[in-house]
């Protein structure tokens, strides 16, 4: 996948031209990752570009935010862990260390990953895990993207 979407992931996603997007959620979208090397790799963006950190929303949209993190996390567990026996849990990080707007990463762990990494933060992989097209995002993943959309809209239904 490629394009111009990728230079404004949430105006895109707004207009409905993000293709990586799974689900709209209350107060963002969920997505899937552009790697893949931790199969089922998502985000969640807030739904307004200007926001930068969860601070700058008002406390009822936070709350929103934060329990749309937890949909996705839960969606990512339940689907990798019917997908892959091998997986572990799920880590949730909110960083805004390199992009402007407020995102969180939802990453699935693996008994499968290297002894030296698998208890530690997902950084720790070697740049070009992140860059190595074998991982890309792709049709590869579309079981994937469908089982974790059929998640969400199974926890979103019981809200």
């Amino acid at each position: 996948m490629s394009g111009d979407w990728k230079r404004d992931r949430i105006g895109s996603a707004l207009q409905g031209e993000n293709p990586s997007v799974l689900r709209r959620l209350s107060a963002g979208f969920a997505v899937i990752g552009d790697v893949q090397f931790l199969p089922g790799y998502s985000v969640l963006l807030a739904d307004d570009p200007a926001v930068q950190r969860l601070s700058d929303l008002p406390k009822e949209r936070r709350l929103q935010f934060l329990s749309d993190m937890d949909q996705l996390g839960e969606a990512v567990e339940r689907a990798c862990r019917r997908m892959d026996p091998a997986f572990r849990r799920v880590n949730l990080e909110i960083l805004g260390n390199t992009d402007p707007f407020l995102h969180a990463h939802v990453w699935p762990r693996f008994e499968w990953e290297p002894a030296d990494i698998v208890r530690g933060p997902v950084w720790l992989y070697p740049r070009e895990r992140w860059s190595d097209d074998r991982f890309a995002l792709g049709p590869q993943h579309d079981a994937l993207r469908e089982a974790i959309g059929s998640e969400l809209d199974r926890l979103t239904a019981g809200h």
